[in-house]
């Protein structure tokens, strides 16, 4: 990255720090996939129990595979063949976890958090029940306000994540929300977290490069 773009960068994740400190949200800036994982290496023990949520984001980072190096017990919801009443056990059992990783789907400059969720799983854990939860995003994932915040779920994070997960919604054909009522519709719980009541249980992670939706 340029130099000074580098520099515009750093100035605007410093604001959103801030303001989330602000919030009762712990919020941490790290540069690349090797200072994430030593961010994750400080704030998880070994043994813990892990959970993550549904993410493109944990993937591209290596989250994922950190998690499977066989240090914690990993809730794996990913992990091969498993069947539907498998998958919802482990969300259910997410919310007695240790710690549950996830990524936003946006992150306003006031220190916000603005998520949409199909299931209810995802949001759920942010909101109540892990221990900590720790919130991995990339630059990308930063807007100005909530109204940005939802021009692009409804532009990018909605339309692209239906389309990955073989939606047959009206948003996979035009590239856009148009706030359908399909059965495939996967924008059902809105939720926007402004303030952490138990400072220290949500971190945010901001990884200076683009990740994920």
């Amino acid at each position: 990255m340029d130099k000074n773009l580098l520099w515009h960068m750093k100035k605007k994740v410093n604001k959103v720090i801030e303001n989330l400190n602000k919030n009762n949200i712990d919020g941490f800036y790290v540069e690349n996939e090797k200072e994430l994982k030593d961010k994750l290496n400080e704030v998880l023990k070994d043994n813990m129990t892990v959970s993550v949520g549904g993410s493109m984001t944990l993937f591209e980072s290596g989250v994922i595979d950190f998690l499977r190096s066989g240090k914690y017990n990993f809730l794996d919801r990913y992990k091969e063949n498993l069947s539907i009443k498998e998958i919802e056990n482990i969300y259910k059992k997410t919310f007695f976890a240790d710690a549950y990783i996830t990524s936003t789907n946006a992150l306003t400059e006031q220190g916000e958090l603005y998520n949409i969720d199909g299931n209810g799983n995802r949001v759920a854990a942010m909101i109540y029940g892990p221990d900590q939860v720790i919130i991995i995003a990339g630059i990308n994932k930063i807007v100005k306000d909530i109204n940005e915040a939802k021009k692009r779920l409804r532009e990018i994070a909605a339309p692209i994540n239906a389309k990955r997960l073989n939606k047959n919604t009206p948003c996979t054909k035009v590239g856009y929300c148009m706030d359908c009522s399909s059965e495939d519709r996967i924008c059902s719980s809105y939720v926007v977290l402004r303030r952490q009541r138990n400072k220290g249980r949500i971190k945010v992670i901001i990884v200076g490069k683009d990740l994920g939706y």
